[in-house]
């Protein structure tokens, strides 16, 4: 009767574990999303596209980004990707667009195409990033929506296209940010070349100390919290049960 109730204990710490683990690589399991280096309205940001690959059986071998035409963006750049070439698609507004300096779109850049070359396909496990920078944003307020299709090499096709309407997250979420206002001494409103600013001026800690924060409340960060707070307890489990059949 003695060492029945440290390993029922043990048991129970085991299988707390695996909820845990399975919880963890669940919501590790990730869509195409969107990191703006900057939401300021009127200002100019790099935004990330991290990519990853979900097919059992097939690499993605295209991405297309549907860019805003309410309010479109006038400069688009695209940062090269090894392996990947990209295209800048512009055409007509469905409507023309008054700026806020009063000048008239009818033209605009629409989306953003990038085609991987044989052997740079993203395959099972993998992600890839790519990053576009653009402006002005919209006004502070804004929902920057910019749905993206993902192609894999067995045709099939998966588009991240749906909005999010209150706190429950869509099954194919659209990427998307909101602007906020502007701050004063802000560079991003320095035009095109000011969102890289960040990377060329502040010192290596500063960065990593951003980035940390940055990631810390995402889905991949808190399901590995979880995951390593699981093992923690699965390993505690493991000594109080030494301890208590040495003591027996």
């Amino acid at each position: 009767m003695t060492s029945s109730y440290p390993q029922r204990a043990f048991t129970g710490v085991v299988l707390t574990t695996a909820g845990l683990m399975a919880l963890g690589l669940g919501a590790a399991s990730a869509h195409v999303s969107v990191a703006p280096t900057s939401t300021t309205e009127n200002g100019y940001s790099q935004l990330t596209f991290s990519v990853p690959s979900e097919s059992e059986t097939a690499a993605t071998n295209k991405l297309e980004v549907q860019l805003p035409t309410g309010q479109p963006f006038t400069s688009v750049r695209v940062k090269p990707v090894e392996g990947w070439t990209a295209e800048v698609v512009s055409g007509a507004l469905p409507e023309p667009v008054t700026t806020t300096d009063g000048a008239t779109l009818t033209e605009a850049p629409l989306s953003v195409v990038w085609t991987a070359e044989p052997g740079a396909e993203i395959s099972q496990q993998e992600y890839q990033t790519f990053s576009i920078s653009v402006g002005p944003l919209p006004e502070a307020g804004s929902t920057v929506i910019l749905p993206t299709t993902q192609s894999y090499t067995d045709g099939e096709v998966v588009e991240w296209n749906q909005e999010t309407e209150g706190e429950e997250e869509p099954e194919k979420p659209a990427p998307s940010f909101v602007t906020t206002a502007a701050v004063e001494g802000d560079a991003s409103h320095g035009g095109p070349e000011a969102t890289v600013a960040p990377e060329a001026t502040e010192a290596p800690e500063a960065i990593d100390a951003e980035q940390a924060s940055t990631t810390a409340g995402s889905p991949s960060a808190l399901a590995w919290a979880g995951l390593v707070a699981g093992l923690l307890g699965l390993a505690a489990g493991g000594t109080a049960l030494l301890r208590t059949r040495r003591r027996a």
